[in-house]
């Protein structure tokens, strides 16, 4: 049995992401309450963000408690030196096991 697919007007699908973006309601409340599949809504709700300006194509806008782009490149370089000092201080566990078990011979 074919299904004929179902077409939506621009302003119903600018009216359903509103009902998301303005009410803080999940998408799959609304997906149920208007008979829609989730992933549908999902994508007019993205593209009513982009048109809002909150998202760009590409990515997400930082909201309020995200990283800075300065605060972002701190951090990936904090993580490498942690990252480096972990190596040493396991080399240094390593050399002084070596030493200690050469002490007891």
């Amino acid at each position: 049995m074919s299904r004929t697919r179902r077409s939506f007007t621009p302003e119903f699908k600018a009216e359903a992401a509103r009902r998301v973006i303005d009410g803080g309601r999940p998408i799959s409340e609304v997906a149920r309450e208007l008979n829609v599949h989730e992933n549908l809504l999902g994508k007019w709700v993205r593209a009513e963000r982009i048109r809002d300006g909150v998202i760009t194509e590409g990515r997400a806008a930082p909201p309020d408690g995200e990283l800075s782009a300065g605060e972002r490149a701190e951090l990936v370089r904090l993580r490498a030196e942690t990252a480096e000092k972990d190596r040493a201080i396991a080399f240094l566990k390593k050399v002084s096991a070596y030493f200690a078990a050469q002490q007891h011979r």
